[in-house]
């Protein structure tokens, strides 16, 4: 009965050792064909629209004039004076504040005539 019990917990260890392991040429091009796969999606899902949305963003930045109005981190001005990385806005009741532009996240543009 022991013997019976003990075969039957081998069994399964046999059969497994039996099938022919995979080549190791096989089991490369495996892999490599599956870190391929894995750039495809990252470029498409994530790299890609990423790049898309940065390049609107500084279009949106790049076209800023003047008395435009802006948002950033939530705050609202008027474009006063616009430098090489910063915008000051001028702000309610004549208090100006200096912003970097990469902060900008919604430019409103002015309809007024200068």
């Amino acid at each position: 009965m022991k013997k019976f019990f003990s075969s039957l917990f081998l069994l399964p260890l046999a059969l497994f050792a039996q099938e022919a392991a995979p080549s190791p040429q096989n089991s490369m091009i495996q892999t490599l064909i599956m870190i391929g796969l894995a750039l495809v999606f990252f470029y498409f899902i994530l790299w890609r629209p990423e790049q898309k949305r940065r390049k609107a963003a500084e279009a949106m930045r790049g076209a800023m004039k003047k008395g435009d109005r802006v948002t950033a981190m939530g705050i609202v001005g008027t474009i006063d004076q616009i430098k090489e990385h910063t915008v000051v806005l001028k702000m309610v009741e004549g208090a100006k504040i200096e912003m970097l532009k990469a902060a900008i996240t919604e430019v409103q543009v002015s309809t007024e005539i200068a």
